[in-house]
């Protein structure tokens, strides 16, 4: 990994300077409805950002740290905080984002060249899939009326470059009667795979809104579209994942079982790594950035996919395509598609349900300091030596 031989480089006596933190908002180009358990999601939210100063170069990134907290960081030596193969310690991983944006642009490369143990081929692309598929038809009662709209959303989708799609289902799990919403849930995605032709992959996200049975009836139903994968259709139980699975083997149902977006059970590691899960997905910016590396070359031997959560919060769109590079079993990454205050994402591209990376020194992403500065003011604070 590239990465260790750049943190070697940095000079000893360099400090962090300052940490300046503020929040910055963000906005959606449509309207997110609801899921599952979830009312409407919205035009957006606000994205927690910080900016470093190392040497007289910034980094910034997705940050959660409390000023108190930033404040202990200010004036550490900066190679202090990485250990001896260059992975950032575990105390000092709340600013892991803007530590290696910085480190992006000390090394003058991209994330994703410093995390990788291959040469990748430029473009550096990334398969993804459009996540915005959500209950946006709730109010309206004819099915084949609802039906088609959604499958508007998802032509707007393909006109932005997307051929993969996440849709949410659940329906009758709370807004709607059971079989009406099944029928709906089932309905929506027999016209979306029509919609999307053959190739692209096509994954469905319950948000724990099914129960076992309902599971079985939804995968029966929707045999003929080839899911992916079905995610969170139930919270976390071993005992029906494994019921579950034994069915699909009995039916010849080869969907993927997706989990661990929200508060998954302790034990889902270890389900995965006994076959009850094929994909997991922590959040890659709560779990964190090197904390997934590791645990995605622990569960590689098993056969686990790793596909991170990353919807509503911006910055995952782009954190995520990076991480991507640093481990051998990468599924997908998830495209919450917004536009942030004071950040330029305009280098990267949707293309064939690929990202294009952009050869960019960090992540690739450009602050408005000045922006940035009135925002500190605003919400946010500062701290130096």
């Amino acid at each position: 990994m590239l990465l260790q031989s750049i943190v070697s480089q940095i000079n000893p006596s360099w400090r962090i300077e300052e940490i300046a933190w503020a929040q910055t908002s963000y906005r959606r180009p449509r309207k997110a409805g609801c899921n599952a358990r979830l009312g409407v999601h919205g035009w957006g939210g606000e994205v927690p950002l910080a900016r470093v100063r190392i040497n007289g170069t910034y980094g910034f990134g997705w940050c959660t740290l409390s000023r108190e907290q930033a404040g202990r960081f200010t004036g550490m030596p900066v190679r202090a905080l990485f250990d001896e193969n260059g992975l950032l310690r575990k105390p000092y991983r709340g600013l892991e984002f803007p530590l290696l944006d910085w480190l992006g642009q000390f090394a003058q490369k991209p994330v994703y060249q410093l995390v990788s143990d291959e040469e990748r081929a430029e473009p550096f692309c990334v398969p993804v899939y459009d996540t915005t598929i959500y209950f946006d038809e709730l109010d309206i009662s004819d099915n084949a009326e609802a039906v088609d709209f959604i499958c508007q959303e998802v032509a707007q989708g393909l006109n932005a470059g997307h051929r993969n799609f996440k849709v949410k289902i659940g329906r009758p799990g709370m807004w709607m009667g059971l079989q009406e919403g099944l029928k709906r849930d089932i309905d929506i995605i027999l016209a979306i795979r029509e919609k999307i032709g053959p190739e692209g992959k096509l994954m469905v996200d319950a948000n724990n809104g099914y129960n076992l049975n309902l599971a079985k009836e939804f995968l029966s139903a929707t045999r003929s579209t080839q899911l992916y994968w079905l995610e969170e259709a139930f919270h976390e139980d071993d005992m029906l994942y494994r019921n579950l699975k034994d069915w699909m083997a009995q039916q010849g149902i080869c969907t993927k079982i997706a989990d661990g977006e929200g508060l998954a059970s302790s034990a889902i590691e270890d389900w995965a790594k006994k076959g009850l899960i094929d994909v997991l997905q922590y959040d890659l910016r709560g779990y964190g950035f090197f904390s997934w590396l590791e645990l995605a070359k622990e569960l590689q031997p098993f056969g686990v996919l790793c596909a991170p959560h990353n919807y509503g919060g911006y910055y995952g769109n782009f954190a995520q395509a990076h991480f991507a590079a640093g481990i051998g079993n990468f599924a997908f990454a998830e495209w919450d598609q917004a536009q942030a205050e004071g950040v330029d994402a305009s280098a990267y591209a949707i293309d064939n349900g690929m990202i294009l990376v952009p050869q960019l020194p960090g992540f690739g992403l450009t602050l408005d300091n000045e922006q940035f500065d009135a925002l500190v003011q605003r919400n946010g604070w500062r701290s130096a030596q």
